[in-house]
């Protein structure tokens, strides 16, 4: 089968979708199958090729955040030339309820189209009004939806019509099997860390740098790997004096180098305040054998299982964080049980079953006239009560 995978974000510019699109096609490669990209890019020289440039894009507030988009007469061309020279069994397109390269492959593709959702859009309510008999258009063409939450699906749902598939993300469990930690760093150190834009406040590390003090009095040799873009020396100006010398700046890292930081870390720290529908670092955390500290946020808590796989802390709460690593950092029984839960956990969203659900779903839509309905398998999520509103359910356009 030979599928083409659409990511509406730039994909020169580091974000969860275009990581899922990526993985993805890998996945389905190891699989025996063909996959290529379209995805819009700043620089088309330093694509790889399996990836065609949808064309420059734009960026645009969303959410608390930036996202990369494009949308007119010149990503169309660039769509439909894509589409026609691709030779396609499945056009899969992501994020496709808005005006984005993903919309405009939709309007072009005359095969099956498959389309997921990741996001839950409260944020962007306002807009998908505006939008939406553009995007009613486009949703008529869709075979088959895939939401990789019950957030994102939940919205789908409410602002398009239709249900969907519930496939999470995967994450590739092997990248972060080793030991291998950052030059001169090794677990044992009481080090934490921590993966996001660090100038993005829903990232939450104001939160984390907050209850540092805290921590520190009560475990004096604690620290901090801080990795992700941002405006480093600006954090680093308000750092509070009794902390800035227990905090690192590792900056943009490699798939590699996240790997070798989360190997060096006794503890990731995923203090986000909401607009997350899933959660792919506290999967790649538990993979590498690194206990997760979250936000009480709904869809962190699925991801670790209501607390069997990692340990929460009241959303927005500086004081009650502290609390909890402090207690973790103390208890090195409890450290462990938790790096063998989150390995279990994580292995349940390994790629290698990920990928197999979705290509389940392109072969019902190859072998089926009608659109393929939702099953409502909750085999990832357990039974967690869904509360409206409350900061997990936005728009999202991140890396973890």
């Amino acid at each position: 089968m030979r599928v083409g995978l659409v990511c509406p974000y730039a994909w020169d510019t580091p974000g969860g979708v275009a990581a899922h699109v990526n993985d993805l096609r890998t996945a389905l490669m190891q699989l025996g199958h063909e996959a290529v990209i379209l995805a819009p890019a700043e620089d088309e020289d330093a694509l790889p090729d399996f990836v065609t440039n949808g064309g420059k894009p734009i960026s645009i507030s969303s959410n608390g955040s930036v996202a990369k988009i494009n949308f007119g007469p010149g990503p169309a061309a660039r769509a439909r030339r894509w589409v026609r020279d691709s030779d396609l069994d499945i056009l899969h397109v992501h994020e496709p309820a808005g005006p984005t390269l993903s919309l405009l492959s939709i309007w072009v593709s005359e095969g099956p189209v498959v389309a997921t959702w990741h996001s839950s859009l409260v944020s962007s309510r306002r807009d998908i009004a505006a939008w939406s008999p553009i995007i009613r258009s486009g949703m008529e063409k869709i075979r088959a939806r895939i939401a990789v939450s019950e957030y994102a699906r939940r919205s789908l749902v409410e602002y398009t019509g239709g249900d969907a598939i519930l496939i999470p993300n995967g994450v590739d469990c092997s990248a972060y099997a080793g030991d291998e930690p950052l030059p001169g760093r090794a677990r044992g150190s009481n080090t934490l860390m921590f993966l996001g834009r660090i100038d993005e406040p829903r990232k939450g590390l104001p939160i984390l740098l907050a209850a540092l003090p805290l921590v520190a009095r009560a475990v004096p040799d604690v620290n901090v790997l801080i990795a992700g873009p941002g405006d480093v020396e600006q954090v680093r100006a308000g750092l509070d004096p009794e902390i800035a010398d227990r905090v690192e700046f590792l900056g943009l890292v490699s798939e590699l180098d996240k790997a070798r930081a989360l190997h060096s870390s006794d503890i990731y720290v995923a203090p986000n305040t909401g607009g997350e529908s899933f959660g792919i670092i506290l999967l790649e955390s538990m993979a590498a054998g690194t206990p997760v500290v979250a936000s009480d946020i709904e869809a962190f808590q699925r991801v670790l299982a209501e607390g069997r796989a990692g340990v929460t802390f009241r959303n927005g709460d500086p004081a009650d964080l502290a609390t909890q690593l402090i207690e973790l950092l103390g208890d090195p029984q409890r450290r462990a049980r938790l790096r063998t839960e989150g390995a279990v956990r994580a292995e349940e969203f390994d790629w290698s079953s990920v990928a197999r659900r979705v290509l389940a779903v392109y072969q019902s839509v190859r072998q089926g006239g009608e659109k393929v309905e939702a099953d409502f398998s909750r085999q990832f999520w357990g039974r967690l009560p869904l509360r409206r509103g409350g900061g997990s359910g936005d728009a999202e356009e991140t890396e973890a």
